[in-house]
């Protein structure tokens, strides 16, 4: 197995209408109590702008502790019931809609023989003042679907937090972090290591501040004179509380 768990919390998502392959995002696992949820942006599975509306995904799972070149892709679709209802679940605070969806994995719905690891409420940083302008972060995830194609292992981009972290930016659920991102790593965790959390985390020392959604430009840039900003946004990760809810 890996030596490093980080690592097996994320897992690379397909979007799907039917048989035909739409996108290529991120996503990682999050346990509460007996339950498990996969979390990745909302807009990987639905968004009007872009008239992206999958009918399913597939995730890849590790299937041997001890072989990590062997692997599964494990298909779920995204909409259920006779009225076709949507399976995940997505929230609105006073900013507007959240740019996290959180859907739960049915048991049974996994290889008996999965291998993954999973953030938990314990993983969630609720002491806002631990992690300072220009934290080290990591946005772990499948930029432009790259990866170890072999072992089926993402990448970390690393970057840092680059607004004042407990402030809701322009009055939305997110902060900033300056990295490097691309596409494919929407809905990869946003995690650093603050010391103070570590003790209650177990094996898995990693504090997760967010959920990577999109780089962030300003519509004044002059594409011929300007570079890209280079920021992103991250939704806070502490929506899980209320999207995992029973």
């Amino acid at each position: 197995m890996s030596n490093e768990p980080l690592l097996l919390t994320a897992t690379r998502v397909c979007t799907f209408e039917g048989p035909a392959l739409l996108t290529n995002a991120s996503g990682f696992f999050f346990a509460r109590e007996e339950r498990l949820f996969l979390v990745t942006s909302r807009h990987v599975l639905s968004d009007a702008p872009s008239k992206h509306f999958p009918d399913r995904i597939e995730i890849e799972l590790h299937v041997d502790a001890d072989n990590l070149a062997k692997a599964e892709n494990v298909s779920i679709a995204l909409y259920g019931g006779e009225n076709r209802q949507p399976r995940w679940r997505q929230g609105v605070d006073g900013g507007g809609e959240v740019d996290v969806a959180a859907m739960e994995i049915a048991p049974g719905a996994l290889p008996e023989a999965a291998v993954y690891r999973a953030f938990t409420p314990a993983h969630l940083c609720r002491a806002f003042d631990r992690v300072e302008i220009g934290s080290s972060v990591l946005v772990v995830g499948f930029p432009l679907g790259f990866h170890d194609t072999l072992h089926h292992m993402p990448v970390a981009r690393q970057g840092v937090v680059a607004s004042s972290f407990g402030l809701r930016f322009q009055g939305l659920g997110y902060f900033l972090t300056d990295a490097r991102t691309h596409r494919g790593a929407s809905g990869a965790p946003v995690v650093a290591r603050v010391p103070a959390l570590e003790s209650i985390q177990g094996d898995l020392p990693w504090t997760l501040l967010g959920v990577h959604s999109a780089r962030l430009d300003v519509g004044s840039r002059d594409i011929g004179q300007d570079e890209a900003l280079g920021l992103n946004c991250a939704w806070y990760a502490d929506i899980l509380l209320t999207l995992t809810e029973a």
